[in-house]
């Protein structure tokens, strides 16, 4: 099965008289000699109709498709993706992984953005620099992710970067996580109101409900995902967990997943049986289609570390079908790893280990550092705990502090110089003082190594994600973090990701380069730990002046105490061509008259 051309792509240019024209008309002129590739995307975000679990429902999606479409660039292209939000609430996208150098613009989180009013359209402009591998965005505000609207981003490496693997016969995108058939909205009002997420009431696949394989569990009529294959072929798996709040342990009958990469570093091959993918975490596998096939195969996806005894809902299952398959699936799905092994978990992510010999996005040899061997700067240890209630509100707290979203983002703030929106005095560690509310950074060191402890004192795996940024990955353990325990490090290979998981009642501690100038994101993935405080903001300042970092953009939103600086924001209602945007408009609407011209002048 190989993932089609990504939809509403309206060009990628490869004549280079054309691309300079294009970037002339869309970007400032010091960026526009690089010679790199655009592509475009036009995404309307909407409500849809769905019944994932033969329950019909709200779900949102994207051109009509749930999950929204594959965003399927290489390595340095440019990126424009114009998002009008037909939503009833504003809207903002994250680019999940995706470290948006010098550009935290287009980040797409309150910190950054202000959101994308109902009705109104917005459109991001972010280059992959130097990046490869899987990724996904997702809808970052009110809770609304559990509806919806994510999808897959593919980062290709240029041909003249080798991979540390052969080309597979089909790439394949998974989507799983857990699921509820209440709304978005009526989620986050139980968070609100201090109650817990209940147990999901199914996991989906692609969208997709389970197979029924068992009666008992999965009623009829439910549609499942089907995935086709060639035998003797190999395949890429991308699988991502977009749930809200379950670690799931992915697997295939009688399939050998060989991990290839996550979150765009290449690891160490190693087949795994099965692999545990928390909320936030995307992996590459290659898979070959070595059975014999007298039946279908089952794809499965069920929860990890949650109760047994109240979880009786059905586990996310797809059908592998091979071409000459003799039949369908039938039976016990495969076995999950043993629920009460409290290691297994800790010691497979303990495995996952860089491919150190590999090539990345750059021609430049990698590990121009070596992390063992460098100087830490700063270190936070960051610890949570479970809800708990704050002036009359239940909060959650990364050491003591729930995070205070301001009415103007972080980045215009700091932009416009505006006083008393935040303040750089996050703790470096938990504090002997009651939990408040606060608008809190991290004040990061601009080139410094920060090193970052995660002690989760929750009963459940949480997942930590930082925006602008790939982190090592160099230890874990269960119990309280010391500074004895940087005797346990991984110095040499520990991974490079995004999102890492920390068990309850354990420490994970990473290594971040900060050499990335913004305002960024370090957050909960799991929603509702994220959607009631616990996320924090890095603020990376080049002292210097860097005449690399990108410039507001001509098309901000304004609002806060900035919302006088919106234009005509009365009259901006269904698409209008508001002045704030209007040379942002017009450059566009002639680049697209650019491109037929020289997409007729190419096919001569």
């Amino acid at each position: 099965m190989h993932t089609p051309a990504p939809p509403n792509r309206r060009c990628c240019f490869t004549s280079s008289v054309c691309a300079l024209f294009l970037c002339l008309l869309l970007l400032p002129p010091r960026i526009c000699f690089a010679g790199d590739p655009y592509v475009f995307f036009d995404w309307t975000v909407s409500y849809l109709t769905a019944s994932p679990l033969g329950v019909k429902q709200q779900v949102i999606g994207i051109n009509g498709q749930f999950p929204g479409p594959i965003l399927n660039v290489t390595t340095n292209w440019n990126v424009v993706v114009n998002v009008k939000n037909h939503l009833d609430e504003p809207l903002l996208l994250t680019w999940n992984g995706i470290q948006q150098r010098k550009n935290s613009w287009q980040d797409g989180v309150l910190g950054t953005n202000c959101p994308i009013p109902a009705g109104w359209n917005w459109t991001y402009q972010f280059q992959v620099k130097d990046q490869i591998g899987s990724f996904f965005y997702f809808p970052s505000l009110s809770f609304q992710r559990a509806a919806g609207g994510y999808g897959g981003i593919i980062v290709n490496n240029r041909e003249v970067i080798a991979v540390p693997f052969g080309l597979p016969d089909g790439d394949i995108n998974l989507f799983v996580g857990d699921w509820y058939t209440k709304s978005h909205k009526d989620l986050r009002e139980d968070i609100e109101d201090g109650k817990n997420l209940q147990v999901p009431d199914g996991i989906l696949m692609n969208g997709f409900g389970p197979y029924r394989y068992d009666e008992a569990l999965v009623q009829d009529g439910i549609t499942y995902q089907i995935i086709s294959v060639e035998p003797g072929k190999t395949y890429r798996f991308r699988v991502h967990n977009v749930g809200i709040s379950t670690s799931l342990n992915f697997r295939i009958q009688n399939h050998n997943l060989l991990l290839v990469e996550t979150e765009g570093s290449y690891t160490v091959q190693q087949n795994y049986t099965n692999m545990d993918i928390h909320v936030g975490q995307s992996y590459s596998f290659l898979v070959t289609m070595d059975q014999n096939a007298s039946s279908d195969y089952y794809i499965v996806a069920s929860p990890r570390d949650v109760n047994l005894s109240t979880w009786n809902k059905a586990s996310g299952v797809a059908i592998l079908h091979y071409s000459n398959s003799q039949g369908p699936a039938s039976g016990p799905l495969p076995d999950p790893p043993n629920a009460y092994d409290t290691f297994f978990s800790m010691n497979q992510a303990r495995s996952i280990r860089s491919n150190v010999s590999a090539g990345a996005a750059r021609p430049n040899p990698q590990g121009s550092f070596k992390y063992g061997e460098i100087t830490v700067t700063d270190v936070y240890v960051i610890t949570n705990r479970p809800a708990e209630m704050i002036d009359g509100k239940w909060l959650t707290t990364l050491n003591g502090i729930s995070y205070l979203q301001p009415s103007t983002p972080l980045k215009l703030a700091h932009e416009y110089s505006v006083p008393g929106v935040y303040k750089l005095d996050f703790p470096n560690k938990m504090m002997n003082r009651p939990s408040k509310m606060d608008t809190s950074l991290i004040n990061g060191t601009f080139k410094g190594f920060t090193e970052i402890i995660f002690q989760n004192n929750d009963t459940t795996v949480q997942s930590y994600h930082m925006d602008g940024y790939a982190f090592f990955v160099v230890g874990m353990d269960y119990g309280v973090w010391t500074e004895n325990s940087r005797g346990t490090y991984n110095k040499w290979d520990g991974v490079a990701r995004s999102t890492i998981q920390v068990f309850p009642g354990a420490w994970t501690a990473v290594l971040v380069y900060l050499d990335n100038a913004g305002i960024w994101n370090l957050r909960a993935q799991n929603l509702d730990s994220w959607y009631l405080g616990q996320e924090v903001y890095v603020s990376v300042v080049n002292p210097e002046v860097d005449k690399g970092e990108y410039g507001l953009p001509d098309n901000t939103i304004y609002c806060g105490l900035l919302s006088p600086l919106q234009k005509d924001q009365a009259q901006r209602y269904k698409f209008s061509a508001a002045s704030s945007v209007s040379r942002e408009s017009k450059r566009i609407l002639v680049a697209l008259i650019l491109v037929a011209v020289c997409g007729m002048v190419l096919s001569r």
